[in-house]
C-alpha cells in the first residue's frame, strides 16, 4: 500500500469515528397543559370545578365548594356541575325519566346512579317508597359507607375532572353545622340570605373573608332573601374573594312536583336520620329558619359536593 492510499484510509477513518461521535439532536421541552391558578394565591393550582375559597368544616379538616349545584341528564348519562353558582333547573325537574334529554338537580337520597343496593339507586328515581333509598341496602348506612358509590360525588362530572373516585363528596349533616354555626372566621360571621343577581338563595363566608362588605341579617336563621340585593358587578367581586353562593332551587315531592322553588332550598348530608329520613340543610323565605335536620329520603333536594384539601 503506498502513502497516498494510507492517509486516504486514515481520513476515511476519521470522518467515520467523527460521525459516529456525533451528539442525538436537541429536542425542546414541550410546554406543559395549562392550568388554572388559584386567583388570591397564583401558586395553588384549582382542581377542575372547584372554587377558591377555604370552609373549615371540622377542627382539622378544610375544603372547597364545586362551582355550582350537581346536574344530571339521562339520555347521555352525564354529570355536571352548574355552569354558574346561580343556576338552577326549577320547573324543568318535573320531567324527569330515563330518557330526558334536559338537566335535572333535585335528586333522591343516594341516587348516584350506582347500584349499591338500594332500589332506587338511578337518577331519575321517582319512587315514593322511602325504603327503596337505602344506601346499599340498609337504612343505617351512609353514603360514604363501604364502597362510596353511593354518594353522588363517586361519578365522573364532566366538568370536575372527569374521573371516577377523585375526591369529590357530600358533606355530613355535623360539617353542615360546623360550617354554618361553629368555625372561625376572619370576618365573625357564616351566612347571609340574599338575592343575588336576581336569585335568591344563602351567601356562604370563607374563613379568610375580611367582611369588608356588610350584609344585614348575618348568621340569623330567619331572614328574607331581600334582606341583602347584590347586583352582577358586586357578586363578581365577592365570587373573586371565595364568597360561596346556594341557589333556592326547591324540593321535588310526590315523584314529579315541584315546590319552592326560589322560596326555599333544601341540600342532601350524606348521613341517614331513621328508617324514612336523611339529613338535609334547608333554608326558606319569609322568615322561616335555616336549619340542619331530616328530610323525608325519596324527596328531591339539591347537591353541592365539596373537596378536601388536607
Amino acid at each position: 500500500m503506498n502513502m497516498t492510499t494510507k492517509l486516504s484510509l486514515l481520513a476515511l477513518l476519521l470522518v467515520a469515528a467523527l460521525a459516529g461521535c456525533k451528539p442525538d439532536p436537541v429536542i425542546p421541552d414541550q410546554p406543559d397543559e395549562p392550568v388554572i391558578p388559584d386567583p388570591d394565591t397564583p401558586n395553588i393550582v384549582l382542581p377542575a370545578g372547584a372554587l377558591s375559597g377555604l370552609f373549615s368544616v371540622s377542627e382539622t379538616q378544610q375544603v372547597r365548594f364545586s362551582q355550582g349545584n350537581l346536574q344530571y341528564q339521562a339520555s347521555t348519562d352525564t354529570w355536571r356541575f352548574a355552569e354558574k353558582q346561580t343556576d338552577c333547573v326549577g320547573e324543568g325537574n318535573n320531567n324527569i325519566g330515563e330518557s330526558y334529554d334536559g338537566w335535572i338537580d333535585l335528586f333522591g337520597w343516594g341516587t348516584s346512579g350506582y347500584d349499591h343496593g338500594a332500589n332506587a339507586y338511578q337518577p331519575w328515581s321517582t319512587s315514593d317508597n322511602y325504603s327503596d333509598y337505602y344506601a346499599y341496602g340498609g337504612y343505617t348506612q351512609s353514603l360514604s359507607d363501604q364502597s362510596g358509590q353511593a354518594d353522588w360525588g363517586y361519578n365522573a362530572i364532566s366538568n370536575g375532572g372527569n374521573e371516577e373516585n377523585n375526591g369529590w363528596r357530600t358533606m355530613r349533616s355535623s360539617e353542615w353545622g360546623y360550617l354554618l354555626e361553629q368555625r372561625s372566621t376572619a370576618s365573625g360571621i357564616h351566612f347571609a340570605n340574599a338575592c343575588v343577581d336576581g336569585t335568591n338563595g344563602m351567601l356562604v363566608f370563607p374563613d379568610d373573608w375580611d367582611g369588608a362588605v356588610g350584609f344585614n341579617n348575618a348568621d340569623h336563621s330567619s331572614t328574607d332573601f331581600s334582606d341583602n340585593t347584590v347586583n352582577a358587578s358586586d357578586w363578581e367581586s365577592l365570587q373573586a374573594s371565595g364568597v360561596v353562593f346556594l341557589p333556592a332551587a326547591g324540593i321535588r315531592v310526590e315523584g314529579t312536583q315541584i315546590a319552592y322553588i326560589h322560596s326555599g332550598g333544601v341540600y342532601w348530608a350524606s348521613n341517614p336520620n331513621s328508617e324514612d329520613m336523611a339529613y338535609t340543610m334547608y333554608f326558606f323565605y319569609e322568615g322561616k329558619d335555616r336549619d340542619i335536620d331530616a328530610n323525608d329520603r325519596e324527596y328531591g333536594a339539591s347537591v353541592r359536593l365539596v373537596r378536601g384539601i388536607n
